[in-house]
């Protein structure tokens, strides 16, 4: 009689952390594919008054409900997003474009839902708006704008988990991304005279899962006493509703005057 080779708890172990380690990796992936945020449904919007490269702005005022953001000196951050948004909305409208709050009130929506939001629109633009902590460097002030280097897909979301899977991205620049960031804080600093720390590239979950040109701006430091000072003012949260409601038209402007010569071209 043969004796059955037995396995050893060594043996065991390895199979059992395989084991594991696929059941993750299947559950991670089927829950990025099939997850879907409770705000799908795509709104019911009225054609804007003219036409041009898009007609919709989304607006996302930062945090929200049980989310109260940087909180400082008497400022909360979500309070003062949707305030600096509502501005916003009403001067884009006067324009023409039609707007779509992520929040119109004190209530938490997530990040996926925000960026769902303004994947289901037809074609627009995506500005979030928040405010800066500096933590302990209360030096620290002015206003700057993100952009993200590239959309998000699905791949890459899993891969983010897995370092090891992840590759060099062939993915091309978010060039539209960047340049509405570039026409929205060059309007910031022309309209509040504040620092200008520039715009960045950074891969917000909010700005870098939406699959339109989106920017976030970070409108000033709750941890400066400068900026602060001003933010306290409702006529500087305006002048920051005017800029940001600027630079998208600006943009809109330039895709429009780029789009134009092709358009244009007179019949032989």
């Amino acid at each position: 009689m043969f004796r059955r080779r037995q396995r050893s708890p060594a043996t065991y172990r390895s199979l059992l952390a395989w084991l594991g380690f696929v059941l993750m990796v299947g559950s991670f992936t089927w829950l990025q594919v099939t997850s879907v945020p409770r705000l799908t449904k795509r709104l019911e919007l009225t054609p804007p008054s003219h036409s041009g490269p898009f007609g919709v702005v989304v607006i996302d005022p930062g945090h929200g409900g049980k989310d109260s953001g940087s909180v400082k000196t008497g400022m909360v951050e979500k309070d003062l997003t949707l305030d600096v948004a509502r501005r916003v909305e009403r001067l884009l409208q006067q324009r023409g474009l039609i707007t779509v709050l992520t929040r119109a009130d004190d209530s938490y929506v997530s990040l996926p839902e925000r960026a769902s939001i303004g994947n289901n629109q037809p074609e627009c633009v995506f500005v979030s708006i928040h405010f800066d902590d500096a933590g302990r460097s209360a030096a620290a002030n002015g206003i700057e704008t993100y952009y993200a280097t590239h959309p998000v897909s699905v791949p890459d979301r899993i891969t983010s988990w897995l370092p090891f899977l992840q590759r060099t991205s062939s993915t091309p620049p978010n060039v539209e991304s960047e340049s509405l960031a570039g026409f929205v804080q060059q309007a910031l600093i022309a309209h509040t005279q504040a620092v200008d720390r520039g715009t960045r590239p950074q891969q917000f979950f909010v700005i870098a899962n939406v699959r339109y040109p989106a920017v976030l701006i970070e409108g000033g430091f709750l941890t400066s006493k400068e900026d602060v000072q001003k933010l306290a003012n409702a006529e500087y949260r305006e002048e920051l509703a005017v800029a940001i409601s600027d630079g998208v038209m600006q943009y809109r402007d330039a895709l429009q005057t780029q789009r134009t010569p092709a358009e244009e071209v007179p019949s032989q």
